[in-house]
């Protein structure tokens, strides 16, 4: 009986359809209104990354922790900070702008969806991103204010206009007019912020929309980020690079490599904190000041040359009792000296007088006297 249950356990195992994968979820156009309402009006490279980033989500909350603790740090010098850190370089980028990665990691739900829906219906996201802009600009709520909008290929382009720019905070229920998918579709509302110009360097934003073919092109590599950090970041179509291992927000230091509290630290030595107590010197051993110091020179004077610091003190010789003898001295006038008289030199030029005319002969020609 049991080998019979045995057979046809394992027959109806073997005959069983293999289990479908779950299929990726297909969000509508209201849904992809939601998600994209927060950010389709940011500038062309911002946005790129913006969806990229979304791929990543534990990258991004590891980010924006590390956004928090820095809150000093924002632009290019943040992203300086991050680039060996082992995130997106999408990610990366991110951190210059603290107020707008804030935002996003606050929303974990809708980071994901967006991350999923940009994964699996990328031109669909393309085309929602135009449409909410062409609402914005009828609105009169997408202007050349902060940035540089214009048409190129039938698509609205948005550019900073120099090497700054400005992510301000909008209301979706203002820029884009009465919301239009009613109460059950409404889009993420974030905290308001206040706009600070944010300073980026040359080729900063390394993808941008390709509007014609409807999906994120990379435009060149990141400047931002070492080379071997960015090796799957080629020019062309992005692709994503699936992770097998996620980031956390904080990576813990191994017990062995961490550094002990202030307080549980070995203190100094008990002799050097508490001080030793004098000893006193008996009354009957003191000596006199005068007599305990001795000369510099004695001290460092060797005992070779005749001098010792353990020499025995002199006695001290009593005052005498008769008054000493005054000694008298005689004073004698000052004597004249007299000037030496100065020597003549007639000699001296007979001699050189003689050697010349040994050295140079007379030829003819007359000579001084």
């Amino acid at each position: 009986m049991k080998t019979l249950l045995a057979f046809l356990t394992a027959a109806l195992v073997l005959a069983a359809p293999a289990q479908a994968q779950p299929q990726p979820r297909v969000y509508s156009q209201a849904e992809l209104d939601t998600l994209l309402a927060p950010v389709a009006l940011h500038p062309d490279g911002l946005l790129s990354q913006i969806l990229i980033a979304a791929t990543y989500p534990e990258d991004v909350a590891a980010a924006a922790s590390w956004s928090r603790a820095n809150p000093h740090l924002r632009g290019d010098d943040a992203v300086r900070a991050v680039q060996y850190e082992p995130w997106d370089p999408a990610v990366k980028a991110l951190v210059a702008f603290p107020d707008l990665l804030a935002r996003m990691d606050e929303s974990p739900q809708w980071l994901r969806e967006l991350g999923d829906a940009f994964l699996t219906q990328q031109p669909q996201v393309m085309e929602t991103v135009q449409g909410l802009r062409r609402r914005a600009q009828a609105a009169g709520h997408l202007t050349d204010a902060d940035h540089s909008v214009y048409q190129a290929d039938g698509a609205i382009v948005v550019q900073p206009r120099a090497q700054v720019i400005y992510v301000r905070y909008y209301d979706p229920y203002v820029v884009y007019g009465p919301w239009w998918w009613g109460p059950y579709y409404q889009p993420v509302f974030w905290r308001p912020w206040v706009a600070r110009p944010v300073y980026f360097t040359h080729g900063f934003f390394y993808c941008a929309p390709d509007w014609r073919h409807h999906h994120v092109r990379v435009v060149h590599r990141p400047v931002h980020v070492p080379h071997q950090h960015a090796a799957h970041v080629v020019p062309g179509k992005w692709n994503h690079l699936a992770r097998l291992t996620t980031v956390q927000p904080h990576a813990r230091v191994p017990e062995a490599r961490r550094l002990a509290p202030v307080h549980s630290r070995p203190s100094l030595p008990e002799r050097i904190q508490t001080p030793q107590p004098r000893v006193r010197v008996p009354e009957a051993n003191r000596q006199p000041i005068a007599q305990q110091r001795q000369p510099i020179f004695q001290q460092h004077m060797p005992a070779a040359h005749g001098f010792s610091n353990n020499r025995p003190q002199q006695a001290v010789r009593e005052p005498r009792s008769e008054p000493r003898r005054e000694q008298r001295v005689e004073v004698r006038p000052q004597q004249r000296v007299e000037a030496r008289p100065q020597q003549r030199m007639e000699p001296r030029r007979e001699q050189h007088k003689q050697y010349k005319e040994h050295k140079e002969p007379n030829h003819g020609r007359g000579h001084r006297g």
